[in-house]
């Protein structure tokens, strides 16, 4: 079996009281230097592998903070708290390590919310539909999130512990609601073929195959969109997919793409969009929805085994049909960055995996980092920055080459030099004044040692 695991401050001028000759008057202060596209180490530590701390569960601490993780499950709620499910940690010789706690991050501190705090647990699913407080996922890693307009949290598959203990990829679905978790869909086993059906047909029988590290999105409407991934077909083979699916009214669909794995690409005329036009099946790509109701794709691999073949070719999905904005259409294509700070036509992202990304209120996505390659023909984990504004990519910040260390400076102190280290599969989420938060994920502390992190970090565009 085949698995791939892979702050803002404000300020303002300040004023001096001063008494001179018995006369008090105020003396402007030149104002601080801003700290917009500044990142700012909020907290957890700056080493690779680090333990975190539980507490005591349901209870906040400023001494909180969550073990390093990667691939994690996240979600954030009306309130703007954030959550964080599972993830993967370092292997042993003898097993992979993955988790199923449930963490919060709320006014500055971490809760321990549920899950056990000792990795590679037994799931409970308990029975299908019902919701129960002894329930929770197994361990896993690298499935898909989102929230529904109640406010509940869903997750769907990744790799991990099937009922029985055996590492497997999942297609079980799960809901959150007023804590408890319910089993809704798919199975406890793992190693799912898929269910197609009919193409744009919602059906009750409907389910995609197990799988890991799709790219997803959620419409205006709230429905759930999935696509491609590492998993099984319609015929119960494992490999590489490029199907789209929509989950709505508790049914899923089977949108578009193939129900057989490795299939190629189907690129069209660069800015056309066609019934025709596909993306090849890929794993570990970047996906969002624009304001407007589209959606976009973004990079990801494909095999063959045993091989790393990254893509940065750019996507949308509109009126049910695929347009291939930009970016090549072959893999493996170091990036052109252009100059620092300034948009272009010709500028675009070097081909990478699993980058972590950020959709802002004027509608810019922002990426980082990822594993792929750099602009001088290198490959490793990255920790560019970039600006995507729907039409062309900005490069914002960090380096345009691999392997770099994190630069975290004093934590809760913004700077100019700081940067988090080049990663893949963190966390990453904005909060409600605009600004970027970026948690752990796989990638080099500030000594350039190569590891899973627990690093909080905060960024004002």
């Amino acid at each position: 079996m085949k698995f791939c695991t892979c702050l803002a401050v404000l300020a303002a001028a300040s004023s001096l009281l001063a008494c001179g000759s018995g006369n008090a008057k105020f003396i402007q202060q030149p104002p601080p230097p801003p700290t917009t596209n500044q990142w700012t180490w909020i907290g957890g530590s700056n080493l690779a592998n680090p333990t975190g701390n539980y507490g005591l569960q349901g209870v906040a601490s400023a001494s909180n903070v969550p073990p390093p993780r990667g691939q994690s499950y996240t979600w954030v709620d009306s309130s703007g708290t954030f959550w964080l499910f599972g993830g993967s940690q370092v292997p042993t010789q003898s097993s992979d390590i993955y988790l199923s706690d449930l963490w919060k991050y709320s006014g500055g501190q971490w809760t321990w919310v549920g899950g056990p705090s000792t990795p590679n647990q037994p799931g409970v699913w308990g029975t299908q539909g019902v919701a129960d407080p002894a329930n929770v996922p197994s361990p896993r890693q690298g499935g898909a999130s989102w929230i529904d307009k109640s406010g509940n949290f869903w997750l769907f598959g990744g790799l991990g512990l099937n009922a029985i203990g055996m590492g497997e990829l999942l297609n079980d679905l799960w809901e959150y609601s007023n804590g408890q978790w319910t089993w809704v869909s798919g199975s406890n086993m793992g190693a799912g073929a898929g269910v197609y059906g009919t193409i744009g047909v919602p059906s009750v029988t409907n389910i995609p195959g197990s799988r890991q590290i799709e790219a997803n999105w959620q419409d205006s409407n709230g429905n759930f969109w999935l696509f491609g991934g590492l998993g099984y077909d319609s015929a119960g083979t494992q490999d590489y997919l490029n199907d789209l699916w929509e989950y709505t009214g508790g049914q899923w669909v089977w949108i578009s793409g193939s129900n057989v794995v490795d299939q190629p690409g189907s690129y069209g005329t660069q800015g056309t969009a066609s019934p025709s036009n596909v993306p090849g099946s890929r794993l570990e790509s970047a996906g969002w929805a624009d304001s407007s109701g589209n959606f976009w794709l973004f990079g990801g691999a494909t095999g063959p085994d045993g091989q790393f073949h990254a893509f940065n070719d750019l996507w949308k999905f509109s009126s049910n049909q695929w347009t291939w904005v930009g970016g090549p259409n072959t893999t493996d294509q170091d990036g052109n960055y252009g100059t620092q700070g300034i948009a272009s036509s010709s500028n675009i992202p070097s081909s990478r995996v699993s980058p972590m990304i950020w959709l802002d209120r004027s509608g810019n996505l922002w990426l980082f980092g990822g594993d792929g390659h750099d602009s001088m023909g290198g490959l490793g984990v990255l920790n560019d920055l970039w600006k995507f504004d729907g039409t062309n990519w900005t490069w914002i910040g960090g380096a345009n080459v691999a392997g770099q260390p994190g630069t975290y400076g004093t934590m809760g102190t913004p700077a100019a030099s700081n940067t988090p280290g080049a990663r893949l599969g963190g966390a990453a989420w904005i909060d409600s004044s605009g600004n970027l938060w970026l948690f752990g994920g796989n990638g080099l502390d500030s000594a350039g040692k190569l590891g899973y992190l627990n690093d909080l970090w905060e960024y004002q565009p």
